[in-house]
């Protein structure tokens, strides 16, 4: 057997992750090792060669963020993670995927320090990617000045063959390239096997010619353990400002086992006792004791510790000298890093006066949003090519594009023109790749990214949602268009099911407000959100603006539902429960049946995830256990009412999808009416519920 001392040290290195990889592998029975043995490599090179990082300190805002977009090879990571000094231990490479450990199966950020994204749905980590990029160049154009580049860093990842078959890499590249991200580069791991087969079945496109296409440099190393290749095509990459990079690095998946090397079968399984023996064997490696790290490849890795900490020094001293000649941008600037408020952020925010006509919650809220913005500097995003009809430009303050693209010589300035120092992200006709990008712009403490669309095409965005509450970012989602009331473009266009969807979203707080101040409460929620994303659910068409003197305070939207109005001496008969559009219904109705001699509470319920966090007593003041006699009315499905009306109540919803008809009249075909409330609550109260009426066609 070959013996230890023969290896070069850069060859004792990468053995070190490829065997501390597929013991952790092994010792859990469970996970990847194909491409941790294959990509081992590169990831070292950049690893100990260009990542800017301070092990000590994994927080430091300055740092080079470094995602591993194919997260299945999550022992990859782990292994630098531990060597190269985070808080990462070899107790918890031992305990890989096991429960209770820092080491799950793919890598989550609120987890594991060092890690930067959650990733592991394919895709993901590259649109990540983006964002980070984006996040950069925009803090670089805000904050840097002549000798003072307080932001200065590049975004790698690793990408595999399944990251780029997933549409959001290709929604995802198209936008970098565009944008011209200089410090955006990717490293290929080109190794042309998925989980299931050779990419020859299903992937043969020219991937380099593909991201030229995009505006992307390109080079290919043909070799995956040519470390002198890899380098250099890094070393190259770094020095081309004027696009993203990607560098196709033809690897073998499962480099070293002897029998299971360039297979699909090394994608996603151990290797098997006997194949992990065969594998040492074959690489020179000694076979016992498991996870063993030699003294001299571990010392060498921890150099990271040193450096990173001579690296953060460095940019501190910097920035001490940048607040001395820059004070108010650097009090700014610092506000921003710690992820604090300005003073006074909410005071411009505008309270609007009783209107029966009022106004769309969407119109309310893009007024609400010029108010605020100018408080927020880390407040940054943009919309499927929706703008007009979301709402969501921020009105004079620039476009995030590279200066080469825009039109005519519009070179701008801080908050102005095009450049990207631009808070306004034009995203195109790309979902997917918004919800991901925004992830990206969240993992940067102070920025607050809002992403919009029509509320139907929250599908395309599912995904990156998801993970944006798994990973527990502040990411706030504008969807307009709510219901079907939206009218004309019919059911293809108009929401039924998604509330559904959204509200069943662990750590994703949703919010209909029902009027335009009920919107100006939800989007001072949102904000002040910190470690989760929220869902703002907002009307095309007008509703009426409450009276707040009859009614009760909109900041009652904070507690997720309240008592709108309360049936004399407070002994309601029935309630009745509404959100969004549907408040004005209930509004309505209880007049009626207040002339009709009906004791009737109304409640505004904007947000269940709110309401459902309140104690016990607030919950049961609004909705007494006493009263069982209750009628909810919301434009969706009634999924999930049920636990607010209880055995005895009814619920008016939308159990099919809509239709193409101007939206007052889909309403009323679909029951919408103060008519039909009063209808089913006389029902209610004469013969109590006899089988529960979910809606439909009238």
């Amino acid at each position: 057997m070959k013996e230890l001392k023969k290896y070069s040290l850069d060859e004792l290195c990468v053995n070190t992750i490829r065997m501390l990889s597929i013991d952790a592998v092994q010792k859990a029975n469970s996970g990847h090792p194909g491409a941790p043995l294959g990509a081992a490599p590169m990831a070292y090179t950049l690893w100990t060669n260009f990542l800017k990082h301070n092990p000590a300190n994994p927080n430091w805002y300055d740092r080079d963020r470094f995602v591993l977009s194919a997260g299945h090879a999550s022992m990859l990571l782990y292994s630098l993670l531990y060597l190269t000094g985070y808080p990462v231990s070899l107790a918890q490479i031992k305990q890989f995927r096991q429960w209770g450990s820092i080491t799950p199966g793919h890598p989550e950020s609120e987890l594991t320090p060092g890690v930067e994204s959650t990733t592991g749905p394919l895709g993901q980590g590259f649109a990540n990617g983006v964002g980070m990029a984006i996040a950069e160049a925009y803090l670089a154009a805000r904050y840097n000045r002549p000798g003072f580049k307080i932001i200065d860093h590049y975004t790698y990842a690793i990408v595999s063959d399944g990251d780029l078959m997933e549409g959001v890499a290709s929604e995802a590249a198209s936008l970098a390239g565009h944008l011209k991200l200089g410090k955006l580069i990717y490293l290929y791991d080109n190794n042309q096997i998925t989980l299931s087969a050779s990419t020859h079945l299903t992937f043969t496109e020219d991937k380099q010619k593909r991201f030229e296409a995009y505006g992307w440099h390109t080079q290919v190393v043909n070799d995956g353990n040519n470390l002198e290749a890899i380098k250099k095509a890094i070393e190259t990459a770094r020095h081309v400002t004027d696009r993203p990079s990607l560098i196709l690095i033809r690897t073998v998946i499962g480099y070293g086992s002897p029998h299971k090397h360039n297979t699909f079968e090394v994608h996603g399984s151990p290797l098997g006792e006997e194949e992990v023996k065969l594998t040492k064997q074959n690489l020179g490696w000694q076979e016992k004791p498991n996870f063993y790290v030699p003294s001299k490849a571990l010392k060498y890795f921890r150099q990271a510790l040193k450096r990173g900490k001579k690296e953060e020094k460095k940019w501190t001293a910097k920035l001490v000298a940048y607040t001395k000649k820059y004070p108010k941008l650097a009090e700014e600037f610092h506000r921003l890093i710690n992820g604090k408020l300005k003073k006074g952020w909410n005071e411009n925010i505008p309270h609007f006066p009783a209107d029966a006509k009022g106004l769309a919650t969407r119109e309310a809220s893009g007024k609400i949003m010029q108010a605020f913005n100018p408080n927020l500097p880390g407040f940054i995003g943009g919309s499927a090519d929706l703008n007009p009809s979301t709402k969501t430009e921020l009105i004079n303050f620039g476009n995030f594009e590279n200066p080469s693209t825009a039109p005519g010589d519009l070179q701008g300035a801080v908050d102005g023109g095009w450049n990207y120092a631009g808070r306004n992200l034009y995203y195109g006709v790309r979902e997917h790749a918004m919800g991901a990008i925004s992830n990206g712009l969240a993992t940067f403490k102070g920025i607050i990214p809002f992403a919009a669309t029509f509320f139907v095409f929250s599908d395309y965005m599912r995904p990156p949602m998801r993970l944006a509450a798994l990973m527990g970012l502040q990411v706030i989602y504008v969807f307009t268009h709510d219901s079907i009331g939206l009218g004309e473009d019919g059911p293809t266009h108009q929401p039924v099911e998604q509330l559904a969807n959204l509200r069943a979203v662990p750590h994703l707080t949703v919010i209909r407000p029902a009027d335009a101040n009920e919107t100006a409460v939800a989007w001072q929620v949102a904000i002040e959100t910190r470690h989760h994303p929220v869902a703002l659910i907002l009307t095309r068409q007008k509703v009426p603006t409450l009276d707040r003197k009859i009614f009760s305070s909109a900041e009652g939207l904070r507690r997720g539902a309240y008592i709108l109005a309360d049936a004399p001496k407070g002994k309601p008969k029935i309630i009745l429960i509404a959100s969004g559009s549907e408040v004005s219904l209930i509004v309505a109705a209880r007049e009626k049946l207040q002339a009709k001699k009906i004791p009737v509470r109304i409640v505004s319920m904007p947000s269940w995830e709110l309401f459902n966090a309140q104690s016990k007593k607030y919950r049961d003041s609004v909705l007494p256990p006493t009263i069982s006699v209750r009628l909810s009315v919301e434009a969706g499905v009634s999924q999930g009412w049920e636990r607010y009306v209880g055995d005895k109540g009814d619920m008016i919803s939308v159990e099919d999808f809509g239709a193409s008809a101007p939206g007052p009249i889909v309403l009323e075909k679909y029951g919408f009416t103060v008519d039909n409330i009063c209808k089913r609550v006389l029902a209610l109260v004469k013969k109590g519920q006899k089988g529960r009426n979910t809606g439909g066609r009238k």
